[in-house]
């Protein structure tokens, strides 16, 4: 879901099926993005009630996909994060059956529209507002690549995203706000048959 430090994780069947429900996909995004937060101010972000979203955050603790932060909060209002490290969604054992199939399909089309959303009310706000709008880059590049260079782009594009997340990754200030870096990268049409063939 996001490029970050050295740990990585696949997403096995159960641990899939776990995130697959908008709101565990929705509370894990949060985590993500705006670091730890408690059942209390993941309701007020959410626009529900803190038994929701604790059951949810506990469903998600059970499979290790985040975790309780020892040491701080109390017995009644535990603070929550997501592991650091980036995660694959389609793992080939969770694609093997059709029930890891549809939970990929729930949790990937989850956040894709959680993503579009953010991107269409960044937006929206930009072009209402006479307000100085925050530095932003929108953008698209069209090339044509075979498999080996589209592999190495991949990998140079990854490399400058995971070296920016960590370096910027805990900075705190007045002027520091959370930034979504996206990347989207895909053939847009069907390759042409050879001639001849």
């Amino acid at each position: 879901m996001t490029p970050s430090d050295d740990t990585h994780r696949s997403l096995d069947a159960g641990a899939l099926k776990a995130l697959a429900h908008p709101m565990r996909v929705r509370i894990f995004d949060i985590l993500s993005q705006y670091g730890p937060q408690t059942a209390s101010s993941l309701a007020e972000r959410l626009g529900e009630s803190t038994g929701a979203t604790s059951y949810h955050l506990r469903a998600l603790a059970g499979h290790g996909l985040i975790r309780e932060i020892e040491g701080r909060g109390t017995a009644r209002e535990r603070w929550w994060e997501r592991p650091r490290g980036s995660v694959t969604i389609s793992s080939p054992e969770a694609m093997r059956t059709p029930s890891g199939r549809a939970a990929s399909q729930i949790v990937v089309t989850e956040t894709y529209r959680q993503r579009h959303e953010q991107l269409m009310r960044f937006i929206d706000h930009s072009m209402r507002s006479d307000d100085e709008q925050p530095p932003a880059e929108l953008s698209t590049a069209n090339t044509r690549l075979t498999r080996a260079q589209f592999d190495e782009v991949s990998a140079d594009i990854m490399a400058v995203i995971t070296a920016a997340v960590q370096k910027y990754r805990d900075q705190e200030g007045d002027d520091v706000r959370p930034y979504l870096i996206r990347l989207d990268m895909f053939p847009i049409d069907e390759p042409r048959a050879r001639e001849g063939s």
